[in-house]
């Protein structure tokens, strides 16, 4: 067999990767664990639904990775992060999440972070010139 690297948006094959990925974690991981996937959208809206943030992210089998907490910035420093972080906590809590983890650059939202409660398990030096922090809350 032949075989060879293409590159380029492919819907069928990225179905097969994922799939085939999901199927061999299933043998691996614990039974309890297995199905508790689900998407998280969380969205910060006023009356006329008007979309002001939002945060974005998975549960997977006994955590919540978050991987994108946007708000706009006239509506920052209100207190909707701190928010949209407390309703991803009742999720993850809700689904029996152990923990929750997510990234983020020096220049973003580390110290945001830090004050409700995640800690730093490793960094990456020189990441589009800044640091870039992982970081992890148990629940």
């Amino acid at each position: 067999m032949d075989l060879y690297i293409a590159n380029g948006a492919n819907d069928a094959g990225k179905s097969h990767v994922i799939n085939g990925l999901i199927h061999y974690n299933r043998r691996h991981v614990a039974s309890d664990l297995n199905g508790n996937y689900r998407e998280v959208q969380l969205y910060l809206k006023d009356a006329d639904n008007r979309v002001y943030g939002g945060l974005l992210g998975e549960i997977c089998w006994n955590w919540l990775e978050i991987k994108i907490l946007f708000v706009d910035e006239s509506v920052r420093k209100s207190g909707y992060g701190t928010k949209l972080l407390q309703e991803a906590e009742k999720l993850a809590k809700e689904n029996k999440c152990e923990f929750i983890k997510l990234d983020t650059l020096s220049f973003q939202a580390l110290d945001f972070y830090k004050r409700h409660g995640f800690e730093v398990f490793g960094t990456i030096e020189n990441a589009a010139r800044h640091t870039h922090y992982y970081l992890k809350k148990d629940l």
